[in-house]
């Protein structure tokens, strides 16, 4: 058997068709808003990844610091011979977690919805640690996912704390989904960022470089080289907020002036008033009580709750017991 394995389970236009989609709902409904999927071309990556090393942005920092802390207790909590990750990108902090879990991982599965990403991950992992077999899947975890027949138990890891990204709904739905793939003796670790002061999560989605104002906004340029349409980045303010009631961050692009862009491939054209904003992403922040209810409506069992030194951000371990 090859040590490297795809398998694609995502339509080739299945991108283009969602796309295509949520800019004609979320463009069409009051207040618009778009899903913060479409951030991510190669040029949106490349931004976020520069995100991650800024100084405003604590949470990948904070992860890491309790990966590198705390992976050898996952190891000996989970014993799992697999490990899937959710959204795996280059699966850089995941090494941290294969190297505690071997000799005994059998496999790791890598999902995300770019196969370059995942080629590239998956051979650099198999270069340093050729025992292992690496089976990637081109998915879309938000929309169902069959994993392959892999050896158990399996640790299932969703890390960054994307999972703030959902609402609440669909954080329900998506659980209850992870709850499903999950047999008795394997595990979920959750990765969720912490709610905190607000000017220290204002400004870790507002940088002083304007980074993320340039991450938030080519949404516009996804949206203008995709479907053709004419929205320019100048004409909008990248609007950074904390949402006190729903203890989020949202992310907003704010007209400044009265104008109209154009979708031709959707024969659309969306007017916004001055001052109007398309909501962009919310970043939902977590207590452990409420983590621990969320895992526990979805038939998930808190195990271990781990925080790095200043308590920014969580590591949850859940069982399905």
């Amino acid at each position: 058997m090859s040590p490297f394995q795809l398998t694609r389970t995502l339509a080739e236009n299945a991108a283009g068709a969602a796309l295509r989609a949520d800019v004609r709902h979320g463009l069409t409904r009051t207040p618009k808003e778009l899903p913060p999927k479409w951030f991510y071309d190669a040029r949106g990556s490349e931004l976020f990844e520069e995100i991650t090393r800024l100084p405003e942005y604590y949470p990948t920092r904070a992860e890491r610091e309790i990966i590198v802390a705390r992976a050898s207790q996952v190891a000996a909590a989970t014993g799992a011979r697999t490990l899937v990750e959710l959204g795996s990108g280059s699966s850089e902090k995941t090494r941290h977690l294969i190297d505690a879990l071997l000799p005994d991982l059998a496999a790791y599965v890598p999902v995300d919805v770019s196969q370059s990403a995942l080629e590239g991950a998956g051979r650099a992992l198999l270069a340093e640690r050729p025992g292992l077999l690496v089976h990637a899947l081109v998915a879309d975890f938000t929309g169902g996912l069959t994993l392959p027949d892999t050896p158990g138990p399996r640790l299932v890891a969703f890390l960054g704390g994307t999972i703030g990204n959902l609402p609440p709904a669909e954080r329900r739905e998506f659980l209850r989904a992870i709850r499903g793939m999950l047999a008795p003796g394997d595990a979920l670790l959750l990765g969720t960022d912490l709610v905190k002061d607000e000017a220290t999560l204002v400004a870790a989605y507002d940088d002083a470089a304007g980074v993320t104002a340039a991450f938030n906004k080519n949404v516009l340029a996804v949206i203008d080289r995709e479907l053709g349409a004419d929205a320019h980045p100048e004409d909008f303010d990248h609007v950074a907020l904390w949402d006190r009631e729903h203890e989020w961050i949202e992310m907003r692009l704010r007209a400044r002036h009265p104008l109209t862009v154009k979708i031709p491939e959707l024969n659309l054209v969306v007017p916004f008033g001055a001052g109007e904003e398309l909501r962009t992403e919310i970043s939902a922040k977590f207590r452990q009580d409420g983590v621990r209810a969320e895992l526990a409506a979805a038939g998930l069992r808190l195990a271990h709750w781990w925080t790095d030194e200043a308590g920014r951000f969580a590591l949850s371990l859940a069982t399905a017991d």
